[in-house]
């Protein structure tokens, strides 16, 4: 059983940046975040290869968010700049042990065994 432990959230003003952090009890071959704001589907935000670092985004994010990983920490980041108030939403970590289709499947949430119990951001207007 794979343990995510997630930082806290926070209230940003809009244009504002904060920072997640998913560290794992174990190492893991995938790690990413999901998104749900309140009354709608869940959705994919950002993931990460630990082998390669390769990185996969959300249109709705590109440019300015950015996932990155700590090798040492077994940690990965979730850097998030330039909020709007539609990235309101709780943010999870989820985390796996599979690269088999990573490229192709890294934004369904199936593809991932285990999760964070998550964390709210809220950007204000």
């Amino acid at each position: 059983q794979v343990q995510l432990i997630e930082s806290a959230g926070g209230l940003v003003q809009a244009g504002g940046s904060l920072r997640l952090s998913c560290s794992a009890s174990t190492p893991t071959v995938t790690r990413g975040w999901f998104r749900q704001a309140p009354g709608k589907e869940r959705e994919f935000v950002a993931a990460i290869r630990w082998s390669d670092g390769s990185t996969y985004y959300a249109d709705s994010v590109k440019g300015r968010f950015s996932i990155t990983r700590d090798n040492r920490m077994n940690t990965v980041y979730l850097q998030m700049n330039s909020l709007k108030p539609e990235d309101t939403a709780a943010y999870s970590c989820v985390a796996g042990f599979k690269t088999d289709g990573f490229s192709a499947q890294h934004n369904n949430g199936s593809y991932y065994r285990y999760w964070g119990q998550g964390t709210q951001v809220t950007v204000s207007s």
